[in-house]
């Protein structure tokens, strides 16, 4: 599995509450399927991913160490939605090839085609270039509509 697929595992888990004391999260059947393979991974129902867990899914079980940043043996919601921003970031910045700290449509075809896919939904302003702060606007109104109602 690639680096991007990795991402992708790690944005699906940020956008899904793993703590079934909260609920469902959007019950399983309403998750990405990599999101509810991270669900069903918390064999314990406690909303965390431990070590033992985490095998059950190769990738996120190779890079347990880089997601429990606070080191206590499992990965919490708040570490995998921040593992995901710092993978989004680094990957938002190689994609802005020339450095102006905004992404141009021929930008994100070039090195991001999901970006590029739904570039003029996150484009709010219209000017050809998305920036940090549409993109912030675009993850908040993402994971607003993933929140439980």
């Amino acid at each position: 599995m690639r680096k991007s697929a990795l991402l992708l595992m790690i944005a699906c888990a940020a956008g899904v509450s793993m703590a079934r004391a909260e609920g469902p999260a959007r019950g399983a059947a309403g998750a990405h399927p990599i999101a509810q393979r991270i669900l069903a991974a918390d064999v314990n129902g406690d909303g965390m991913i431990s070590r033992e867990e985490a095998a059950s899914l190769p990738m996120l079980a190779r890079h347990f160490d880089d997601v429990d940043a606070n080191r206590d043996g499992f990965i919490s919601r708040d570490e995998l939605r921040a593992a995901f921003m710092k993978r989004a970031v680094a990957h938002l910045r190689r994609v802005d090839s020339d450095g102006d700290g905004r992404i141009s449509r021929a930008e994100a075809e070039a090195g991001a085609p999901r970006l590029a896919a739904h570039f003029d939904k996150i484009d709010g302003d219209g000017d050809g270039f998305i920036t940090r702060e549409e993109m912030k606007a675009a993850m908040q109104k993402i994971h607003a509509a993933r929140a439980p109602k």
